[in-house]
């Protein structure tokens, strides 16, 4: 291939691609450095992380080990007379959405709602597996303490009101949107039996649980408190 050169053969391009090539001048104006476009906002941005769901009330590490040690230890107790309907869940609160319209809500970004406060768009981002999900469909409304292994460590001898309030608690750390086949995966387990599988996860999950049990007075079992004293241990 003919080539012809600038600057005594220093700078070569073929005939090709570049023709009419003169002798460089000293005065030539540096080259031009490109200005990379501005981001296209129709585009996902990845240059911050998606923000995971975060009920309110979580305690610090110190507390949460506070009140872990505070926790009654007692042997699980039975499952006889458990009814899910002995927990009344996702009941009209003042502004006649229900809780896990509400949770969905807080839980996700840039939710957008329908005049009957469900969810028509958002992103949900669940800490338990590290899911992202765009249809409310997708996503579940975990009790951290779940209602069967609440019925067993106490709440068996609570009134219908003291259950509902447990169960529709928007101001603990007790309620949390998930994906939903992890919630389900996790059933009524305790932190002995399931942790989430995000193993950063397990100090929050571990003060979430205790801050449940702590303020509505429930017991915990020996392997219980040693699953939830490892996780507490890792903050």
């Amino acid at each position: 291939m003919d080539f012809r050169c600038l600057l005594a053969g220093v700078l070569c391009l073929p005939v090709a691609v570049l023709t009419g090539c003169t002798a460089a001048s000293q005065d030539a104006p540096p080259p031009q450095v490109a200005v990379p476009p501005e981001a296209d906002a129709s585009q996902p941005q990845t240059d911050a992380p998606p923000s995971d769901a975060s009920p309110p009330g979580i305690p610090d590490a110190a507390t949460a080990k506070s009140w872990l040690a505070e926790l009654t230890v007692a042997p699980e107790g039975s499952m006889d007379g458990y009814d899910r309907e002995k927990f009344p869940h996702w009941s009209n609160g003042p502004d006649n959405c229900n809780t896990r319209e509400a949770v969905l809500k807080r839980d996700g970004e840039n939710v957008q709602t329908g005049s009957d406060c469900y969810p028509t768009s958002g992103t949900w981002n669940s800490p338990y597996d590290g899911g992202s999900w765009t249809k409310p469909s997708d996503v579940d409304i975990d009790h951290v303490v779940p209602l069967a292994a609440a019925w067993r460590s106490g709440a068996a001898q609570w009134t219908q009101q003291q259950r509902e309030a447990f169960a529709n608690d928007l101001d603990s750390p007790q309620l949390i949107a998930v994906t939903d086949n992890i919630n389900q995966e996790k059933g009524d387990q305790t932190p002995d039996q399931w942790m989430p599988s995000k193993t950063g996860y397990h100090c929050t999950y571990a003060s979430m649980w205790v801050a449940s049990k702590h303020k509505y007075k429930l017991t915990i079992t020996d392997s219980e408190k040693g699953a939830l004293d490892t996780a507490l241990g890792t903050c």
